[in-house]
């Protein structure tokens, strides 16, 4: 019995990350996601802008991520703790206006995955700028070799 559980539990778990989300997960997040933009706008007390970057359900519907990010980056884990706070007022909004017999249960994370793509992308400028200069450099060398 403990077995047979402790598979169903696992498999529900792990086993549903490799599988692309459905049609109406996709629907019912990018939902959420408009909700809880608009009720964090709403809410906050405008020390800090709160921004939810994505949202993900999982299969049964019944559990959901929001992620967010915070300007400054200082004031994070101040609207973390506020968005955390929140949850259940969330839910409340997402009631109101979400047409569907299961309204999932909110976990909020910072979004890191955002966050490292700003420092990718900066990384890649920093290094087109410095091959740009290279290429320059050599092309004024070149241009030297041949004046002399």
């Amino acid at each position: 019995m403990l077995k047979s559980y402790v598979y169903n539990f696992l498999k529900s778990t792990f086993m549903d990350i490799a599988k692309p989300p459905t049609k109406r997960q996709t629907q019912i997040s990018l939902e959420i996601l408009g909700i809880a933009q608009d009720f964090f706008q709403r809410e906050s007390s405008g020390a800090s802008l709160i921004t939810v970057t994505r949202c993900e359900v999982s299969a049964d519907m019944k559990h959901s991520t929001l992620f967010i990010t915070a300007i400054p980056e200082s004031k994070e884990p101040a609207a973390l703790d506020f968005a955390k706070r929140m949850r259940s007022e969330l839910r409340h909004k997402v009631m109101k206006r979400l047409p569907v017999k299961v309204i999932p249960f909110f976990e909020i994370e910072i979004d890191y995955g955002e966050k490292n793509r700003i420092h990718i992308d900066e990384l890649l400028r920093k290094d087109k700028n410095a091959n740009q200069a290279y290429q320059d450099m050599l092309r004024q060398k070149e241009l030297e070799v041949e004046d002399n």
